[in-house]
This record gives structure tokens, C-alpha cells and sequence, in this order.
């Protein structure tokens, strides 16, 4: 496909994603994230020519425009949907796949400064939730999904749901939904209200000397904690 084929589907693409676009003129005005993607590809077909300081001054003119750094080295797919986009960024060596969809404040950054690749592979039709980071080399399988705020620094298989600090998987399968961050478990609260419990029948077996009762009630709560940890692996 050519530069342009690029951009024009970079376009129709915003179109199919974004449910909030009511003309095509909104596309001009409200949509950095379709500005960043028009600034980059042609900063990324200048820096495969062999070039670097265009392509770059380009990426600047494009990141104090729209807020959203993409380094020309990176390689993105098609149908790349960057939703908002407001502190994005996307570092030198990150590959990103077709139909993937990255909300604002996301980093697709390094951990290290050793030279080769050192950013993170995004396969196809993952989604990346607002204020998450992806950090390293790592993978993120296709059809995948980060939840909001998450911070990944192992690779998440194909077709699961990943979440928390440092993320982990929450869910598998493969679900072509969008990812609803309502119905996403808060894995901290849960473990929380588990200790808690958890203090409350030993508190109540020290008290009364109820052992009978408290291994029972000890055993249920295990019985439940196991099965989240095991919902997450």
C-alpha cells in the first residue's frame, strides 16, 4: 500500500471506531490522534529512505501539535485508531499490528538503554486502555485487551484480558466485545477484603476458643481465594 492508501484508511478508519463523530469536517479539528498517525507516516516513510533528521523534526512538528510522540522508527500496521490520544507515546522499536486501538496517556515505552529492540509488540486487534503502560520487550497477543491504568512488563497471551500493577490476566478467551472497565475486577480490593476476613475468624476464634468454627469458616475463605487466584492465571 502506498503513503497515501495509508492515511486515506487512517481516515475512513476513525469512521468505523469512534461512535462520538457526527462529520467529516470533526475529523479536521477534534481528532489529534488522526493528526499524530498523518504526521508519522510520512515521518516513517521518510526515515526508511535512509533519512533521520527530517523525519524527526517531522515527529516534532507532530508531537507539539497533537500532544502524542511517535518516533518514525516505529513500525504500525493498519487501522491504527489512537482515541483521544493526549500523552501517548510510542517508542523506537515498538511494533504495532493492524485494527489496534490505543486511548490517551498510553506509553509504549523501554526499560533499558541497551541498543536493539527494546519497546513492546503489539499484535492484532489488541486494545489498550487509557493511562496504561507497556514496558520492554515484551508481546501482547492478538485480541488481547489492557485495562485502564495497568502496567505490563510480561507478555500477555493471544485472546485474554490483562489488568493491575504489574498487570496480570484476568480472563481468557477470545471476546470481540468492547472492554468494559465497569465490569473489570479490582484484583487489590479483592485480596484486601480476603485479609480482612481472614483476621476477623481468627480475632473471633482467640475470643471465644471456637476452633471448630473457625477452621470451618477458614477453609470457605481459602476455598474462595483460591479460586480467584487460579480465575487470574
Amino acid at each position: 500500500m502506498t503513503l497515501f492508501g495509508y492515511i486515506k484508511e487512517d481516515f475512513l478508519n476513525v469512521k468505523r471506531n469512534d461512535p462520538a463523530l457526527h462529520s467529516t469536517f470533526e475529523l479536521f479539528f477534534n481528532y489529534p490522534g488522526l493528526w499524530a498517525m498523518f504526521f508519522y507516516r510520512h515521518a516513517h516513510w521518510f526515515y526508511g529512505k535512509g533519512l533521520r533528521f527530517l523525519p524527526r523534526f517531522i515527529s516534532a512538528i507532530g508531537q507539539f501539535l497533537t500532544t502524542i510522540d511517535i518516533h518514525p522508527a516505529a513500525q504500525i500496521g493498519r487501522r491504527v485508531f489512537i482515541d483521544h490520544g493526549v500523552g501517548v507515546v510510542i517508542g523506537e522499536t515498538a511494533i504495532i499490528g493492524n485494527d489496534i486501538v490505543i486511548y490517551q496517556q498510553v506509553t509504549l515505552g523501554g526499560v533499558s538503554l541497551t541498543k536493539g529492540k527494546r519497546h513492546p509488540t503489539l499484535e492484532d486487534n489488541v486494545v489498550v486502555g487509557a493511562g496504561s503502560k507497556v514496558l520492554g520487550n515484551i508481546t501482547i497477543g492478538k485480541n488481547s485487551k489492557i485495562g485502564a491504568n495497568s502496567v505490563v512488563v510480561k507478555d500477555v497471551p493471544p485472546n485474554t484480558t490483562a489488568i493491575g500493577i504489574p498487570a496480570r490476566v484476568i480472563k481468557k478467551g477470545f471476546d470481540k466485545t468492547p472492554l468494559n472497565h465497569n465490569k473489570i475486577p479490582d484484583i487489590n480490593k479483592e485480596i484486601f477484603e480476603y485479609l480482612v476476613k481472614r483476621l476477623a475468624v481468627l480475632e473471633h476464634a482467640v475470643k471465644t476458643g471456637d476452633t471448630l468454627s473457625m477452621e470451618k469458616d477458614d477453609h470457605e475463605l481459602s476455598e474462595v481465594y483460591d479460586a480467584f487466584i487460579k480465575a487470574m492465571d
